[in-house]
């Protein structure tokens, strides 16, 4: 298979199919100075099984959502060989970011820290940013997206809107098993027919959360809600 593209935390390889992709979920999580942090734009470090117990999760929520008629690009995944079969998507611009916040944690502390306190809750908050890790993935306004013509008016308000319903729809699977969603970063492409879609990986690798107020690391995560 050809590499098309080498990524943070998966490789994106062609298939025989033109309309499909092949990514490679890696070891590597996004962190700094060895810390893991689900916000970060580098890695920060290399957890073995990490890659696998990301795929896990992803294949829960994306088998989740695709049942409740999201449009997503998951296929089908294999375990053994930690790979997941995607519709091919067309990202906005260079790449965005959506993150949804329920509660003051990560960079919305750091930036609005004077504003707020540390775990108040946020009712689904949503933020931009676009991926430019020369610039450290900076928050973007609507306004913005719309003159750059990254994002019309109108598929930002999808967008957002498809972000409160799918965040909320992984806030109540993971409250299922007693778990509780800070935040969690998602991102949205175009299918092969022009639709946006949700696409990457669903796992704790992009999300923060907590068992009665502890922060869960992503394979303790994955024990926890998927066993």
């Amino acid at each position: 298979m050809k590499l098309l593209y080498s990524g943070k935390t998966k490789d994106v390889y062609a298939t025989a199919n033109e309309d499909q992709y092949l990514l490679k979920f890696k070891d590597d999580v996004t962190g700094t100075d060895g810390v893991f942090d689900p916000g970060a734009n580098t890695v920060g470090l290399t957890i073995e099984g990490a890659g696998k117990s990301g795929l896990k999760m992803t294949t829960h929520f994306y088998t989740v959502l695709n049942k409740k008629g999201i449009n997503t690009h998951f296929i089908q995944s294999d375990m053994e060989n930690s790979t997941m079969t995607v519709k091919k998507a067309t990202v906005f611009g260079n790449g965005l970011e959506v993150i949804c916040r329920f509660r003051a944690v990560g960079s919305f502390l750091r930036r609005y820290g004077v504003y707020c306190k540390e775990e108040q809750a946020l009712d689904s908050f949503v933020e931009f940013t676009i991926k430019d890790d020369e610039r450290g993935d900076p928050p973007i306004s609507q306004d913005a997206l719309d003159l750059l013509n990254i994002l019309t008016a109108g598929e930002y308000e999808q967008i957002k809107k498809s972000t409160v319903t799918i965040c909320n729809i992984i806030k109540n699977e993971l409250a299922a098993k007693s778990l509780d969603l800070y935040d969690i970063k998602l991102e949205f492409g175009r299918d092969p027919q022009g639709n946006i879609m949700l696409i990457d990986e669903i796992s704790g690798g992009n999300m923060r959360v907590y068992k009665n107020k502890s922060y869960l690391a992503p394979l303790t995560l994955e024990k926890e809600f998927l066993t």
